[in-house]
């Protein structure tokens, strides 16, 4: 399937979000330790040598990193504000399964096509961070047959293609939080929740940063006994679409509580709303663990996140997704995955938006005794700042590439 890659004026590029799909990945989620935000902060910069040092050895192997942020290590390492969709991972708590929030302050998505290559990559990461960070979930996934998960079916045939790929990606010019910090928090209580109060949710004036975007992850083990039991039509059933041609059922023909049913998202105009999936499968036969890592990148995160409480908490309520009784969720995790002009000169590009200089939590808070909870810019910046001038997409300047759902 074909993507573009879309280009930003004076050498704004997103990191490699949309590549060509590849057979290898590794999953790195790390936790950073407090007193050390100065060191993660600066580590960022680092991230794109690496991978050129790593990936120049085979550039056929095409590797590449994308990097993402989570909410409370965004809190201690600027005084910018958050990005205004940046927040810890929802939970969705329904009557029968649970999808967790699992902590998380650095992703890494590292993928090739051979493992030794992101092996190397997350090697060096580790290396890197040494005594700044821990390692909260580590996952190496591949590609199975014909492009379909575990359970048997295909991963990523719904996946946007061309502009309609980098649309749902990446935010625009235009994407910036309108809302205040107290209307944020009474429409969406989820959010605020989530965010320790209403206090912690970003509000009037946080940057859209153009060229960015969103990441949500989760890790899911299944019950493959229980699946295999399931007849063919079964199984057919609770996806929404044939096993073997991956053709959906029509829709009158289609379980309420399927996987494709849950997962249709409409915006007000009955257009559909679209994520990039990058899920691979994961397991051990000696642990008995087989799974899918689930990777959705939006613009508008929302999405994904209605999907997830369509899933868990069911569209109507009760009416929760039929894989989740064969698919366990053990994480979750949400992360702001900025440009890579940003990752190179975070302090810069958050001056060039007109929020002075980001700088680290050390500078704010001393050990462990960090304050999440105020959406306030210390630096004072204008709110009324506008980084439009500095963002505007550039026409043209495209790469067609590869990717799946």
């Amino acid at each position: 399937m074909t993507v573009w890659q879309q280009a930003f004026p004076d050498g704004k590029s997103p990191q490699r979000v949309l590549v060509p799909p590849s057979p290898y990945a590794i999953f790195l989620v790390l936790t950073v330790r407090p007193g050390f935000e100065s060191t993660a902060k600066d580590f960022l910069s680092e991230i794109a040598g690496l991978t050129r040092t790593v990936g120049f050895r085979s550039r056929e192997d095409d590797l590449s990193c994308v990097t993402g942020i989570g909410a409370d290590l965004w809190d201690r390492m600027f005084t910018a504000p958050r990005p205004s969709d940046l927040h810890p991972f929802i939970e969705q708590r329904g009557d029968v399964h649970t999808a967790p929030s699992t902590p998380g302050d650095l992703l890494f998505h590292i993928r090739a096509r051979r493992m030794d290559m992101c092996f190397e990559l997350a090697r060096l990461i580790g290396d890197a961070l040494d005594g700044a960070v821990d390692v909260a979930d580590e996952v190496h996934g591949f590609r199975y047959f014909d492009e379909r998960d575990i359970l048997g079916f295909v991963d990523g045939t719904e996946n946007p293609e061309d502009q309609g790929a980098v649309d749902a990606v990446f935010l625009h010019p235009d994407d910036v939080a309108e809302d205040s910090a107290l209307d944020s928090a009474e429409a969406r209580p989820d959010v605020a929740a989530a965010a320790g109060g209403a206090g912690s949710v970003p509000g009037n004036g946080a940057p859209g940063y153009p060229g960015s975007t969103y990441v949500i992850v989760q890790k899911y083990t299944h019950d493959m006994s229980g699946w295999d039991e399931l007849s063919v039509e079964e199984q057919e059933a609770a996806f929404g679409r044939h096993k073997l041609s991956d053709v959906e059922f029509a829709e009158e023909d289609k379980a309420p509580n399927s996987h494709l049913v849950l997962n249709s998202i409409e915006d007000e105009d009955g257009n559909d709303r679209e994520i990039v999936r990058d899920n691979m499968v994961f397991g051990s036969v000696g642990a008995e663990e087989y799974g899918t890592y689930f990777v959705a990148y939006a613009a508008d995160v929302t999405t994904t996140e209605q999907m997830l409480e369509n899933m868990f908490i069911g569209d109507p309520v009760g009416t929760y997704d039929r894989i989740l009784d064969f698919s366990t969720a053990v994480t979750g995790g949400l992360f702001f995955v900025p440009s890579q002009d940003f990752l190179d000169d975070p302090d810069g590009e958050l001056a060039e938006a007109g929020l002075g200089i980001g700088g680290a939590a050390s500078a704010k808070v001393d050990g462990p005794d960090i304050d999440n909870g105020s959406d306030v810019d210390p630096a004072g910046g204008d709110d009324s700042a506008d980084s439009s001038d500095a963002s505007a997409v550039s026409s043209a300047c495209r790469v067609g590439l590869a990717t799946r759902e």
